[in-house]
Formats: structure tokens, sequence, C-alpha cells
């Protein structure tokens, strides 16, 4: 199988996330960083390319340089995909201008600042016919699509109830005062958007949600606060949820909750049972049904479903997890860009990855709850 050629906008020296996405796509070797303009600084993005082994025709100080190289090259050089993994305000030029030249795209979430944007973006995308994916990559873990099978087959009943929690502790002091890159950029409205928490890491908690259940949100009532004097984007959440359905959740996402390292969990519960999962202990998921003693599933095990078998690669017993995680997402975008470019139709279990679409409807939670806090109303419809 022929390697895919891609180019990485953003994850240079410095960066946390470009290092992971390169090493889930380094995993299975299927995927091979050809290109790239790596910092907004030209120098160094060019540093960080010298430091990768790019070559120094294809390592560029800027993402405008790196694009219009590509357009240059024939088709039996020019990149397969390009992965987005700048901060959050980058996102909607450089995809854009990506998916308008047809070139495939997988961007970091969440996915631009705005609905605008993101209507903009996916009328691009239908144009081009380009292929779009969005890194939740939660979604990548086994036991992650085994809770999503099991509520689609019926398992745990009607879902009745969600409750999701993504507890983190690292920004409890003004840690943006002291130039660490990762708090400067998301604690700053013009870069981040305009949530804080529930915009970095709410958006993973509602696309888990989303995912796992399959439900659609009807309303919600939020509160956000900013606790660290000084601050200018929430550090906390708390966000009532309704549910077409007529289910009912809460969701929390929180960045200053002292002792907490990256604590995402998520419990459904239904008319017969209950599903509980950890990204802390991601090898587990616990169902607790309503007639008989509560049971832990394990990764790796032959008696999952289809969609978790494909997503590992080890024996039960060896742990997988967050790298294992986007590898998987990365995987699905593979499959799907194979198959476009063989004429055939992908197999969904090998396509399996968040699209254009999650990522759009995650802008639009954001704004919604950032709307809600600022309302005296209880209620905020989250339809348009």
């Amino acid at each position: 199988m022929k390697r895919m050629r891609y180019a990485m906008v953003g994850g240079g020296q410095g960066a946390f996330i470009g290092a992971v996405h390169r090493k889930a796509m380094a995993l299975d070797g299927q995927m091979e960083l050809v290109a790239g303009a790596l910092s907004s600084d030209p120098e160094r993005a060019r540093a960080s390319g010298r430091d990768l082994g790019l070559r120094e025709d294809r390592n560029h100080g800027r993402w405008e340089d790196l694009l219009a190289d590509e357009l240059r090259r024939g088709e039996d050089e020019r990149i397969d995909f390009v992965s987005i993994v700048t901060p959050n305000h980058v996102h909607f030029p450089v995809a854009r201008a990506f998916a308008e030249a047809g070139i495939h795209v997988v961007c970091d979430k969440p996915l631009v600042h705005s609905s605008e944007e993101a209507a903009e973006l996916t009328k691009v995308v239908r144009r081009s016919g380009s292929i779009f994916g969005v890194t939740y990559n939660y979604t990548g873990y086994p036991m992650v699509r085994e809770a999503r099978d099991m509520v689609a087959r019926g398992a745990i009943g009607t879902v009745r109830k969600v409750i999701v929690e993504y507890n983190q502790g690292w920004l409890a002091t003004h840690l943006e005062a002291s130039g660490q890159k990762q708090a400067d950029w998301r604690t700053d409205p013009a870069r981040s958007g305009v949530a804080g928490a529930i915009g970095d890491i709410g958006s993973h908690a509602e696309n888990l949600v989303a995912t796992v259940t399959g439900l659609e949100l009807e309303s919600i009532c939020a509160d956000l606060t900013i606790f660290v004097p000084g601050r200018r984007l929430d550090d906390d959440g708390n966000v009532l949820l309704r549910f077409k359905n007529g289910a009912r959740g809460v969701l929390i996402a929180s960045q200053i909750e002292v002792g907490c390292e990256n604590d995402l969990r998520l419990r459904v519960f239904g008319t017969t049972g209950t599903l509980d999962w950890r990204q802390e202990e991601p090898n587990r998921l616990l169902h607790a049904p309503i007639d008989g003693p509560a049971r832990v599933l394990t990764r790796g095990s032959p008696w999952l479903g289809e969609a978790a078998r494909r997503a590992t690669r080890l024996p039960t017993g060896h742990p997988e997890a967050f790298i294992e995680a986007f590898a998987n997402v990365y995987l699905g975008v593979a499959a799907h860009i194979r198959a476009l470019q063989t004429g055939s139709t992908p197999d969904p279990l090998d396509a399996d990855y968040p699209r254009l679409e999650d990522g759009a409807r995650g802008v639009r939670f954001i704004e919604k709850v950032v709307q809600s806090a600022a309302s005296t109303a209880k209620w905020t419809p989250v339809g348009d």
C-alpha cells in the first residue's frame, strides 16, 4: 500500500498537539510527512521543518507558500491531504484555501470561530468535493466505539439521561501570565474564540455525547465562570441539556479543578442499563444492566463489536490509548481518501471518523452555551 503524503500547518517547535498528530499518523506506516509550514513565525517554521527532516524545497515559512508550491507539483508528488494543528483562529483561512484547491483536509477542533465560518467552509467543501475530517480524537477509542454500538443496538434501552464531565486543573492559576504557550493562546479571545474551557474541552464533551448516543440537543441552560482574576475567557462551565427525544443531561467542562489531569468521563443511563467510560482508564467500559450484575468490558476482547475490534491493535491486557485513538481517526480519513482515489465505496467501519458536520455542530454548541450563559432566560433553543 502506497503511503499517503501529507503536509502540516502548525505544530512546530514548542507545540504540544502537532507532535501527537505526527506520531499518530506514523503509527501504522500509512502516512508520511513530506511538507509543512509549521509555525506562524517563518524562521521558527523552517527550523521546525529542518528538525523533522523536511526537504528544503518543501519546508515553508508561510502556509500560503506551502499551498502554492503544492499546486505547482504534479499529482504523483502532491500531498494527499493537509493536517491543520494551529491555534483556532487560523483554522478557517487555511482550511478554506486548501479545500477550495481540492486538497483533502484534517483540522483540529474546535473547527472555526463562528457558525458563519462553518457554513462557508461547508459550502466550499461541497463544491470542491474535498474530504474533511475533524480530530475529535476521543471518538477513536475502541471502547467509545463499542459504547456507540451498544446504544445503537438497544443494549441499554432508551437513553434517559447523560452525564459528561471533562475535568482539568492545569489553568487553576494565571498560567498565561508566565508566557506558557498553550495557556497563552487558549485564554486569548482573538485566537481561541468566544469561549475558553467550554470551547477547548467542552467541545470534546459535546462531541462524545453526540457520537455515543446519537441524540440531538433541543435546548440548553448554561453557566460560565471566570474564576482566575485577569483571565478573559471562561475557565469553568456547567450546562444542563435537553434532548429532542426527551432525555436530559449535564455537561461539565472545567480547567480550574485542582488535582484533575485529563478526566473525561461519560455516563449514559438508559431504561434497561447504564454505560460508564473514563478517558483515563480508556480500555474499560462498565455496563450495568437492569436485570443482572455489572460487568466490565475490556478492549481487545473477542466478544466486542466489529467497530471496536477494528480500532484495536494489541491483544487484551496491553494498553492502547491517546495516540492510538488519534491514529484511528486518521486511518478513517485515509480509508475514505483511498476509496475516492480508486473510485470505490468506502467501508463505513473503515472510513469511521468525525466529519465537517460534527465540527460545525460543535461550533454552534459553543456559541449557544456562551449565549445562554449571558442570558437571563432559563432555556436557550439550540436550533437556528
